[in-house]
């Protein structure tokens, strides 16, 4: 069974470029080695300042993975990631898909509103005309 994992990893920022991308190749080699696929592998991140250091290390190179493996395939990815000196640190997840376990709810009619009535509404506006007459009647 396939399961979708996401991974992120900190490369040391003082490893030359060229062992960076040998690196980067190499887990993705480790991946599909072991029956896993490789959705997308993102390197934008770049290098960036860590929060804290890590080893006397302030910067590192981030690189995400989005991948399909095996059940299994996770461990042992861990476990190549902490023997290897220029990874400072590394972190695999399984993605879940999101399921409603909420039943749907049955639809309630809405509401209905009390009728209104208009008399007062004809009420009101029948003495306003008449004030605004009154004035005139009383000019002539």
């Amino acid at each position: 069974m396939m399961n979708r994992y996401e991974m992120i990893y900190i490369i040391d920022a003082d490893l030359e470029e060229a062992a960076r991308k040998e690196l980067i190749e190499k887990v993705s080699a480790l991946i599909t080695n072991n029956g896993g696929e490789i959705e997308k592998v993102d390197e934008t991140w770049g290098k960036r300042r860590l929060a804290y250091a890590i080893d006397y290390k302030t910067e590192g190179w981030y690189v995400l993975v989005n991948f399909n493996a095996p059940v299994e395939l996770p461990r042992e990815l861990e476990r190549n990631l902490q023997i290897n000196e220029n990874v400072l640190r590394y972190l695999v997840i399984k993605l879940v898909e999101k399921r409603s376990s909420v039943k749907p709810r049955a639809e309630r009619p809405a509401p209905v509103a009390a009728p209104v009535d208009e008399a007062p509404v004809a009420e009101e506006a029948a003495p306003a005309v008449a004030a605004e007459e009154a004035p005139a009647a009383d000019a002539e």
